[in-house]
């Protein structure tokens, strides 16, 4: 398929800037893949679509304070730093984003907080924005984490046109998150509140967590048209043998597995073995989804309503259906929805 095929006109009040005051109360669009009908809800009316022996499939991944500002030595300006993953614990090595990126070479320092008492210094280039930082800490790794942390800001998405708040530590993340390493917050799982995943536990639906630590690469721009050279970056993927065994189970059983947001479908996607079940995963993935592709373990999905030209909608596309998608998208838009990580949910059945 083409990038322009992905395509719709958005309106930016329809970007949503803030949360739904309650998770389980926003609004959510069922669309019905076989036959292309939708239905309009809340979110909390998800409890009415899954039964006993269906399963949910959950990212936990964590998302930490990845937003860093600082100043550059000696002239003092204000530089952007956008913490991308540790790569060294001991010599506190970490791949970052830097901005604006032409004031910053190899050697210069960075100082943070009010007393500029958190030095980083620039070791290496990695691409036009990136850059490798060493910080200066003297002290154990957990005190260091504590301290950097403190001096981070929730990375929420560009599209969020303000800074982030106290409220947004809470909100842009999942309430069972657990397994941190996130920058992008997987946002269908933010609108399940500890009530909801109660009831759906009372009515018998099981809940199983694979871990993905989702990443810039899902906000990158496509720069091909032709979709096939396209490629994701890289992210960390865990699929356990519990979750294994649970979810094979009701493949056989031909219960529900719902994925819960797109990092979980390709997460399974990944680790689905050529007899069409999981199999155990520990490492990377750079899959990239796109119609068509046949889902094999997958019976529905959860996920937020996606911005045009992106890598997500490109993969939802491809799960329910690209016609009946991109109507829904477009039905969404009449009904004024709200998009993005904030906005309101699908579910694909």
């Amino acid at each position: 398929m083409k990038l322009s095929q992905f395509k719709y006109r958005l309106p930016d009040e329809l970007i949503a800037q803030h949360p739904a005051a309650n998770r389980d109360e926003s609004r959510m669009m069922v669309l019905h893949r076989r036959t292309g009908e939708i239905e309009h809800r809340l979110f909390k009316d998800i409890l009415n679509y899954f039964n006993d022996g269906d399963v949910m499939v959950f990212n936990d991944t964590k998302v930490f304070p990845a937003l860093l500002y600082g100043n550059k030595e000696k002239t003092g300006a204000r530089i952007e730093v956008f913490l991308l993953r540790e790569l060294n614990a001991d010599i506190k090595l970490w791949d970052v984003l830097v901005e604006p990126a032409r004031k910053i070479r190899i050697g210069n320092k960075l100082y943070f907080g009010d007393d500029e008492s958190m030095v980083a210094e620039v070791i290496d280039n990695t691409t036009s924005r990136g850059r490798t930082l060493r910080f200066l800490y003297d002290g154990p790794r957990d005190t260091f984490k504590r301290d950097l942390y403190a001096l981070g800001h929730t990375p929420l998405p560009e599209y969020i046109k303000r800074e982030a708040t106290e409220e947004d530590a809470e909100r842009y993340q999942c309430i069972f998150a657990r397994n941190e390493g996130a920058v992008v917050a997987p946002a269908a799982g933010t609108h399940f509140s500890r009530e909801l995943l109660k009831r759906l536990e009372i009515k018998g639906v099981k809940q199983t967590f694979l871990t993905e630590h989702s990443g810039l690469g899902n906000f990158r721009e496509i720069d091909v048209e032709d979709l096939t050279k396209h490629r994701m970056d890289s992210e960390q993927l865990v699929v356990s043998p519990q979750l294994v065994d649970t979810v094979n189970a009701a493949k056989d059983a031909e219960k529900q597995v719902c994925a819960v947001g797109t990092s979980v479908l390709r997460g399974m996607a990944t680790a689905v073995s050529m007899g069409g079940h999981l199999q155990p995963y520990d490492g990377w993935t750079n899959k990239f989804i796109f119609p068509p592709y046949d889902f094999t373990v997958a019976t529905s999905l959860v996920s937020n309503f996606h911005l045009p030209y992106s890598t997500m909608l490109m993969m939802v596309a491809a799960f329910g259906d690209y016609d009946h998608v991109m109507h829904a998208y477009s039905e969404a838009v009449k009904e004024h929805y709200r998009f993005g990580a904030y906005g309101d949910a699908m579910l694909i059945i």
